[in-house]
């Protein structure tokens, strides 16, 4: 098998088509690289060379030799930067699932934050709904999912993140929009604007409903809170929806937050359990974690294993 020592010699052979150049250029001794030539030949089973008065000639075999060991250095010094990249947490590539739902508050923030911090890390970076980003993390094609609810599988790793409150988005000018808080009760006879299933949001929806002793009436499923917020600003209905981030609620709508103990959720990183994490992708879950555990804990201290 030809070695990537053969192959470096063979291409400086190449360029200077002069044994003793050659073996100066590679601190070789001149005897040690007229061998490696030779094995090089024999593997081959073609002279690369011609001789010429003490002089080396490439010849039709040798370059062809000589485009495919260019050619595989090439790829080899490709592939030894990019496993640099990977093992420096300062540099490479994280590729991210989040929420549709906190595309416009926490992602930007969180994003804004690291880059200070790490100008050499790029994203590539997916939005989709929860039960999406988790197959995407069992099947490898992110790295990590900002997500909730905490996924039911074995397989993916899990922290809690961020407590974000409920409320109930009704449009401004509702019976009940000159409240600050109110019991989902008083809203058992409104229309419902939801999200479809499988979404985690609207399975939380229903369980809340049933909590406060209703089943909601559906009057509109989509796929975005963002859209259910508009179409209660319209006076389609009503909708429970994360608490807006301050300066980002929606115009026409008014957020009434739920006396509901259980009307939260839990906003978490999910990554699968046993694959290992480049650590360019363990620095930047290590500070998600800080930055959320900094703006006020969310519950247990977060364990970031492999």
């Amino acid at each position: 098998m030809t070695t990537v020592d053969e192959l470096e010699w063979f291409v400086a052979l190449a360029e200077t088509e002069h044994m003793t150049q050659a073996a100066q250029r590679l601190s070789l001794a001149q005897p040690t690289l007229s061998r490696a030539l030779g094995r090089l030949e024999r593997r081959v089973g073609a002279p690369l060379f011609d001789r010429v008065n003490r002089r080396l000639r490439l010849n039709p075999y040798g370059e062809i030799m000589l485009e495919h060991a260019r050619r595989g250095l090439a790829e080899l010094a490709a592939a030894e930067e990019r496993i640099a990249a990977l093992r420096d947490p300062g540099r490479g590539t994280v590729r991210l699932a989040f929420l549709h739902s906190i595309a416009a508050g926490l992602m930007p923030e969180v994003l804004r934050a690291h880059r200070a911090e790490s100008p050499g890390v790029t994203f590539e970076l997916t939005q989709a709904v929860g039960h999406e980003i988790v197959e995407q993390v069992r099947a490898g094609r992110v790295d990590l999912g900002l997500t909730a609810p905490r996924p039911d599988d074995d397989a993916i790793a899990w922290t809690d993140l961020h407590r974000e409150r409920l409320c109930l988005a009704v449009p401004a000018g509702h019976r009940l929009a000159g409240r600050d808080r109110v019991a989902l009760g008083e809203a058992g006879d409104e229309p419902f604007v939801t999200l479809r299933e499988p979404i985690g949001f609207r399975r939380l929806t229903d369980e809340l409903c049933a909590r406060a002793g209703f089943a909601p009436r559906i009057a509109f499923e989509g796929t975005e809170i963002g859209t259910l917020e508009g179409f209660v600003a319209a006076g389609l209905g009503v909708a429970i929806v994360p608490e807006p981030r301050p300066h980002r609620a929606e115009p026409g709508v008014s957020h009434l937050r739920l006396t509901d103990g259980a009307a939260h959720r839990m906003i978490g990183l999910a990554w699968l359990r046993d694959r290992p994490r480049p650590p360019v992708v363990a620095r930047f879950a290590e500070f998600v974690v800080a930055r959320f555990r900094d703006d006020g804990p969310a519950g247990p201290p977060a364990t970031l294993g492999p």
